[in-house]
């Protein structure tokens, strides 16, 4: 694998710094909240479903789960969701936004061993402005040569990432924690790509894992060293 790798490109959320389970801590108070309406079940699948329905025209990240998480208590309130609980959900959204970058354990001594031989790089999805804090609150960048955020990780968007910055497919490697945004489409397209597990992954980003000579799996981040060095 490391034979042709130049370019090494990391996921942000949940590769990097935790993420996930600060939605999933979201997602339970917004419960709490609804539960006196409907149950639980009931609430969550709204919910997911509702997310699904609006990635389109919000796209990932905070601010669009909060969009969804008002419009999912105004249908389970048949349109009678009181004032104070909107502000409340705003609250739950505003507290995310809000939340300290805290590292995966690993990543910086894997990015200050790498950076030295290979071109780093984020490459990650969501809303642009709460992903520029993030990278900058992380104190990582003066690891990596550049920063994308993405709107989404398809087969196009990694190949204009590669034309723009005058990469060949086989001489890029990308890490990440989603097998259907980091590693599927990566592979597609002939470059290389390592999964490496975040301890909860949203249900949209579940995928099978691949059978392709350019991919492998880790458990935990610092074991790319012993494939990279």
């Amino acid at each position: 694998m490391t034979k042709d790798i130049k370019v090494i490109a990391f996921d942000a959320d949940d590769t990097l710094w935790d993420n996930e389970i600060y939605f999933r801590e979201a997602e339970q108070a917004f419960k709490d909240l609804i539960q006196p309406y409907t149950s639980a079940t009931n609430i969550v699948d709204t919910l997911f479903n509702t997310e699904l329905q609006n990635l389109p025209i919000y796209g990932y990240g905070i601010k669009g789960f909060t969009l969804s998480m008002v419009e999912t208590a105004v249908k389970l309130t048949q349109g009678d969701l009181p004032p104070h609980i909107t502000h409340q959900i705003l609250d739950i959204g505003k507290s995310m936004l809000n939340r300290p970058v805290q590292l995966i354990d690993g990543v910086e001594s894997v990015l200050d061993a790498l950076h030295k031989d290979y071109r780093l790089m984020v490459a990650t999805k969501g809303d642009l402005l709460d992903q520029q804090r993030k990278v900058k609150q992380s104190q990582l960048m003066q690891y990596f040569k550049h920063v994308e955020v993405m709107s989404d990780k398809k087969e196009n968007d990694y190949r204009q990432i590669l034309q723009q910055q005058n990469i060949a497919p086989k001489e890029f490697l990308m890490i990440g924690n989603s097998l259907k945004s980091d590693v599927l489409p990566v592979l597609n397209i002939d470059a290389h790509a390592v999964h490496v597990p975040y301890a909860i992954t949203w249900l949209h980003e579940h995928a099978e894992v691949p059978q392709h000579p350019n991919f492998l799996a880790v458990e935990k981040i610092t074991e790319i060293l012993n494939v990279m060095r």
